[in-house]
């Protein structure tokens, strides 16, 4: 928790200190009041009849109340403050934190965790920063200041008060025992209960093609029953503890009048039991104060711990500094001696690669389903970073360029297109492109999208909806190629990303590809010979080794990995 106060402003602090100052002038309001009250009482008791005595204590008790209020206010209006503060850099610094996480570090935390340790975990530092703080500051001051008022004022009544400290003291350390457990598994549960809702979301069609509505309504039942008996225990406890500390204060005011009933005789020492009454109240207040903070704290630390994994986690890949930024249009793409293998895996994914992509040429990729044929690729834009060996583009290794010149410098288009909520035209034109209107019509067209754009309600400015929804798998595929080809990069990469399109369109698209970017270099990952028979160089690959390179007949004549799968696609005549 103290590593993420760090996050607080100099004007915070500043705020902490008049939050002090005025938790002061509160503390010494509330413990002024019994004082008037005891003098109006002992005014009365002894049959006195001075009325303006009496309305002038009155008066100032009143000023002391509002006084007190308005300290409350202020003190929860700059605590509001600092505590949304707060919250507001921590939230900034998680998602900058994720922004520039690998895939790596991403699936270590899942993504349905990041997700609410950004939301719900930061939430409930807030809360207990901005309702915490306040008793944390209160509660010590009120409990010293009442206790030295009390001391010497009877000790039965101080007994009494002791007591009842310590019923409280106990009852906290059956919060500490049962409760924090079940804090700490909540915020777990959260994580699950928000994985299923994603997986419900996201997956929607195959759910109802599947009929499997029921089996996730059992999924999510389970993990909502689980989740809802911790927090029903949780809240018990808590429910009990409130009930018990009531209990204890009326126990406390009857014990002192019952006290009294005693000690006090023929009305003296009736304003010392007023007095008592009041600042034992204080002092159980200051207690009941703490405990409000063992009821946030909790869960509090916990959300704190998460939110700490997220910031100190180390990303594997270290950004570098190199910003030559001379963009010809043209780049080579070298691969020494690469090999590969995921973080905490034994075995290598991809293993001594060797070639070169020259600008201009194209360069496919092909091999069995888990060859390592997109692992390879998402090693150019660094998604990964190599184990063994260097990615040269440009001569410059990958790792050596600053992140946002070596992504200015590639247009990728994943396996699976990616879509966001807005129109055709601000998904083709997005992030950095800075394209104007006949750049983006000229990238739709090359992607073989304008068809379909054009029936499109309001052309290019129609709606997409989140992920893309409203359009088809083979339409998402070519506006994700749109708005790659509207960056204008010096590197193309596709990762299977033509196997939404029909033959037809496949070939009009590459065709236009080849015209429009004769001198960029392109990646190509395919599972179709047709796809790549006309490229430069064809790659295969086995178990993560090249077992040939080289222009498709080749291939088919001295490659039998490459026969074998160009044979289970076409005929011997056809080839």
């Amino acid at each position: 928790m103290f590593k993420l106060l760090k996050n607080l402003k100099w004007i915070d602090y500043l705020f902490l200190v008049i939050v002090v100052g005025l938790v002061g002038l509160q503390v010494f309001l509330d413990l002024r009041l019994p004082e008037y009250m005891a003098n109006i009482s002992s005014e009365l008791t002894q049959g006195a009849k001075n009325v303006n005595y009496i309305l002038k204590n009155g008066g100032f008790m009143l000023l002391c109340a509002l006084g007190s209020l308005a300290s409350a206010i202020t003190v929860g209006f700059f605590s509001a403050n600092i505590a949304s503060r707060l919250s507001f850099n921590i939230r900034g610094k998680v998602y900058d934190k994720i922004q520039s996480f690998s895939l790596s570090e991403i699936k270590k935390f899942s993504t349905a965790s990041l997700i609410t340790r950004t939301t719900n975990d930061v939430t409930q530092v807030q809360m207990v920063v901005s309702m915490g703080m306040q008793a944390l500051i209160k509660a010590p001051i009120l409990a010293v200041c009442a206790i030295i008022k009390i001391v010497g004022k009877g000790w039965q009544w101080s007994l009494a008060t002791g007591v009842t400290i310590a019923v409280l003291t106990l009852i906290v350390l059956l919060v500490v025992v049962f409760a924090i457990p079940k804090f700490k598994k909540i915020q777990t549960l959260t994580d699950n209960i928000n994985r299923v809702t994603r997986e419900n979301l996201t997956g929607i069609r195959v759910i109802r093609a599947s009929n499997a509505e029921d089996y996730q309504d059992k999924k999510f039942e389970k993990c909502n029953v689980e989740l809802s008996k911790t927090h029903l225990f949780a809240s018990r406890i808590m429910a009990i503890m409130g009930a018990g500390m009531s209990l204890l204060m009326s126990s406390l005011s009857l014990a002192i009048y019952w006290i009294g009933a005693y000690i006090v005789k023929d009305g003296a020492g009736f304003d010392n039991m007023i007095v008592f009454t009041s600042y034992a109240m204080q002092v159980v207040m200051a207690f009941m104060l703490l405990i409000m903070i063992f009821i946030l704290l909790p869960r509090a630390l916990v959300s704190a711990k998460r939110i700490n994994a997220v910031l100190d986690t180390k990303n594997s890949i270290v950004p570098g500094c190199y910003a030559d930024e001379n963009f010809d249009g043209k780049a080579s793409v070298v691969f020494e001696n690469v090999s590969f293998k995921y973080p905490d895996a034994d075995e290598y994914i991809l293993k001594d690669i060797n070639f070169e992509a020259f600008a201009g040429e194209t360069v496919a990729f092909i091999g069995s389903t888990g060859s390592g044929k997109s692992t390879l690729i998402n090693l150019i834009p660094r998604l990964y970073d190599v184990t063994d060996g260097r990615v040269l583009v440009d001569g410059v290794d990958v790792k050596n360029y600053a992140p946002e010149v070596l992504n200015r410098k590639i247009g990728y288009v994943p396996q699976r297109g990616v879509l966001f909520a807005g129109t055709v035209k601000s998904n083709v034109n997005f992030g950095d492109n800075n394209a104007d209107d006949e750049m983006i019509k000229s990238a739709i067209s090359t992607a073989q999208a304008s068809n379909f754009v054009s029936r499109m309600s309001d052309g290019v400015d129609s709606a997409i909806a989140q992920g893309g929804t409203n359009v088809s798998g083979g339409q998402k595929q070519r506006l994700s190629i749109a708005r790659a080809i509207a960056r204008r990069p010096e590197i193309f990469i596709f990762d299977d990303s033509f196997s939404a399109l029909d033959y037809k369109t496949d070939r009009k698209l590459r065709s236009a590809l080849k015209k429009h970017t004769a001198n960029v270099t392109k990646f190509i990952v395919a599972q179709r010979i047709g796809t790549i028979k006309d490229a430069d160089k064809i790659i295969v690959l086995d178990n993560g080794e090249m077992v040939g390179i080289g222009k498709h007949e080749d291939l088919l004549k001295n490659c039998p990995v490459y026969q074998e799968i160009a044979l289970s696609q076409l005929s011997k005549e056809e080839l």
